[in-house]
Formats: structure tokens, sequence, C-alpha cells
């Protein structure tokens, strides 16, 4: 029995086996767009080592095997003198469970292969970097400090990622997702590209069209000179995706190109996750963009009119519960008391909760928002329960936002330092990025023409006319389609 497939091998794999994020750098393979080398240590041995608290028979061997590959492919070595190869080992469920496992970066960076990344590189400052932050993550997910020895290091990192699925974040989120605990995740392992290389290098996420609205338009965000962690942690400035044009033309043009082919494969909006390094794109991630509520609408409709699909899958890839928040209601005229970016549309009033135990204890009593400076997958208990969240910092890429558009909680992200005593009531509103004192009074959701026009193609496909307010006639109408 193989525990380990190379990328892009594992033809007829599953996301069973493989995760999705093995599965979705495959298919960037065979799609011709850029990814650094990889293989994945499959969900099945994730299984045996939980069932049995060890690596099952044979895959240190195959370990070994697998980063030969890497060396081969790459021209580097594991632990050299001289240009060391240096990797990330990412948890990769079948189900995106977004920051809930752990991830290592840099691993393979010792004393002595920092100081060799420096000579290739002539950039001390970032192989001393690289390192720190290598350290810093080994620790957080080992609880301690790595060894010298790089395969000793792969080794507990591999063990680090597959126990973070017993984590009490991940059963939390996988509990609230309907996501059976017997899965297991896989774990990636992949050359690394650095985002923290120079003044051309950086890290980003990029939508193919906008998760909030829907629009047809690239959205998403990069940091330039830092890597993907700083960027999902919300906790660093990010740009706008479109500043990626500015400073690095070649780079944008490669990832427009790239959302283009990945949408025209998967026939639906794209997310993806990028590195840049010194003016060179690759591709980390990519998976369906799975918006909701009016994104989801717009998308559906908008992709039939592009012939992607036809007007009865449109119907069939909208739900009822995004047909329920496609009527997005907004706040009218109040006084806002602080602005950030709307990260998931949506009003919800609650009493301030500044932390996520806190969250957990309030929410007893009624409903709360969780007002944090940013959040990680250590505060999800808070974010379950919450009915809606606001972050000092951050931007739509940031772990906050992307959990609360998984959750289809109103989010207000990067409003600054919001200053309010725990039990405040506040309303916000997730579309306008607004924060409001007290309950203030709220609009109605007005139908739009995307909206009107899916409605519509229900009315002529199921003949006759669905009741705008009952979203079980359409529920009906879309399964008379099977």
């Amino acid at each position: 029995m193989k525990w380990i497939l190379a990328l892009p091998g594992g033809a007829g794999s599953t996301a069973d086996l493989l995760g999705g994020k093995a599965e979705g750098l495959a298919t960037l393979h065979r799609l011709g767009l850029p990814v650094p080398p990889a293989f994945v240590i499959t969900t099945r041995a994730c299984r045996a080592f939980l069932d049995t608290g060890r690596f099952p028979a044979g895959l240190d061997e195959e370990l070994g095997m697998a980063i030969a590959g890497l060396e081969a492919a790459t021209g580097r070595r594991f632990g050299g003198p001289d240009r060391p190869l240096v990797v990330s080992v990412r948890s990769g469920a079948a189900v995106s469970m977004p920051g809930m496992m752990d991830t290592i970066l840099n691993l393979g960076l010792t004393s002595g292969t920092t100081a060799a990344l420096a000579r290739e590189t002539g950039e001390p400052g970032f192989a001393d970097d690289s390192r720190r932050r290598f350290v810093a993550g080994f620790a957080a997910a080992t609880r301690e400090n790595p060894p010298q020895d790089v395969r000793e290091q792969l080794h507990m990192a591999v063990a680090a990622v597959f126990s973070s699925w017993h984590t009490p974040r991940a059963r939390t989120y996988r509990e609230l997702h309907g996501i059976a605990h017997d899965l297991g995740t896989a774990v990636v392992v992949q050359a690394m590209v650095f985002g923290n290389r120079d003044a051309h290098s950086g890290s980003g996420v990029a939508f193919s069209r906008d998760p909030t609205t829907g629009a047809p338009i690239p959205s998403g965000e990069v940091v330039f000179g830092r890597q993907g962690e700083d960027l999902v942690s919300g906790r660093f400035p990010a740009d706008p995706l479109r500043v990626l044009a500015e400073r690095e033309p070649q780079a944008w043009h490669a990832l427009r190109d790239a959302l283009t082919v990945i949408e025209n494969h998967y026939r639906d909006a794209c997310y993806a996750e990028f590195t840049v390094e010194s003016g060179e794109l690759c591709l980390l991630q990519v998976r369906p963009g799975r918006f909701t509520g009016r994104a989801a609408v717009r998308v559906a409709v908008d992709l039939a009119d592009e012939h992607l699909i036809t007007r009865e899958e449109a119907l069939m890839r909208v739900s009822p519960d995004d047909l329920r928040h496609a009527r997005t209601p907004r706040l009218d005229n109040a006084e806002v008391f602080a602005r950030g970016t709307g990260a998931c549309p949506g009003v919800a009033t609650g009493r301030v909760a500044t932390s996520a135990d806190a969250a957990v204890r309030m929410a007893a009593s009624g409903p709360v928002v969780l007002v944090r400076p940013h959040t990680s997958p250590l505060d999800m208990h808070g974010l379950a329960v919450a009915a809606g969240v606001v972050t000092a910092v951050g931007g739509p890429a940031s772990h906050a936002a992307v959990v609360a558009r998984a959750m289809g909680k109103p989010a207000v992200v990067g409003a600054g330092a919001v200053d309010l005593a725990e039990g405040t009531l506040v309303t916000i509103d997730g579309a306008a990025g607004e924060v409001v004192l007290g309950r203030a009074r709220v609009l109605a959701g007005t139908e739009d023409a995307h909206l009107r026009r899916l409605l519509a193609w229900a009315d002529r496909t199921c003949g006759g006319r669905p009741d705008r307010d009952e979203i079980a006639r359409l529920t009906a109408a879309k399964a008379a389609l099977l």
C-alpha cells in the first residue's frame, strides 16, 4: 500500500484520498500553470497515524524517496551545504477547513542551510527572516524547537499536522459544517517559493470574481516582501490585488490569465493562493470560489450568460440559503461609529464580546458580536457562537473574513481600533463595512436584476411562478431538474 503520491501523479485518485489542496495542485499541473514540485501524504496515512499514534509501516521509507524526487525536480539537496531544498508542510483535508490545522513553512532551514541560502541569494536578511519564521512556526505546531537534522524536522512536522486534525478548533469547525470526524487530512510537502525574498516578491490570494458582489472582476489582496501567513493572519497591512498590476505587471498578467484558465476548467468562479518570488508567479492552491448569497446568484447568472454553464445548472448551483441571503438588508442612515471593509454581507446586532471565551459565555444570554484586533484559528469557538465579527486589522483575505464567509456571518474587517467596552450593544453592516452603536434601523434588502432573472428562469423551467418568499418552492423546482 502506498502512503505517498507524487504530484501531478495520482491520476484517478479522489479528493477523499489526496485532500482538496493536493487535488487542486494536480489540476494546476494538468492545466500547465506554474506550480512548485510537491508530493502528498494521503488521508489514509493520517487515519493510520491517528489510530496508532505512530507512522504506518513503510511511510518513513516513502518519505525518503519522495524527498529524493523533490531534490531531482529542483536541483537542490535537503539539508545540503549548497542550494538547500526548503519545503512547506501543509494540511489539506478533502473538505476545505481554512486555518483549522497546522502549516509549517521554510522547513529544512538549519543554522548551516540558512547560511547556504544567504550565500546563494546574497540576501542574509531574507535567509535569517525565513529561519526565524520556521523556528516560530515549528515550535507553535510541535511545542518544541526544531532539531538540526532536517529529516527529523520533516518527521515531526508531518506528525504535528496529522495530530492537528483533532484540535478543538478543527473539531468545532467540522461540527458546524457537518464534516465527519473520521476523514483525516492529507499533508502536502512542497518546494518553497519565497514571498519574502526581495522587493519584487510577495504573497497573495485572488478570487476570479468579487466574493462579496460576484462582479466579474479579479479581487483579493497581496502583501509584498512577506509570506502568506502574514496575509492570512490579518496582522499586517495588505494591498488590494490590483496593486500587483502596478508593482509586478508580468506576474499580474500571468495571474489574470491563470484565473481565466482555471475558471474555464471548473466552469465556476475560483479562489487561488499565490506567491511571487523575484517577479515570477507560482500558484500554491486553487479551488472553486464557493460564493454565497447575492454573490452566488450573480456568478450563476453571469456564467450562464457566458455559456460556461446552462440555465438549469445555474439554478442548481444556487442554494435556498443563497436565496435567503440574496436580499441583503442594509442600515438606514445610521450614525457610523467605525468603518472598515465589508467582508461578508448582512446585518447583525449584539453585545460586544472582546474575546472568544467571552463570546461563548455571553452568547447564552443573547446575540454577541465578536470584536477582536484580528482572529486566528484559536478563536473558532467564539466565531461559532457570534452573530457577527469585527476586526481592527485585516482585509477580505484575512482569517476572520474567510471564516465569516464560510459561515455566512456578517463581518467587518480592518475597522481600526474599535474602542468599545464589553457588553456594548452594536449593529454591524457586513456589506457597507459599518459599525453602529446600539440597535440601528434596518432596511429590507432589495431584489436585484440577477435574482429576478434567476427566478424567471425557474418560472420557465418549472412551468410555474414560485412565490419569492417561499424558498421551499424554488427548492422543489430545482429538484425537478434532477
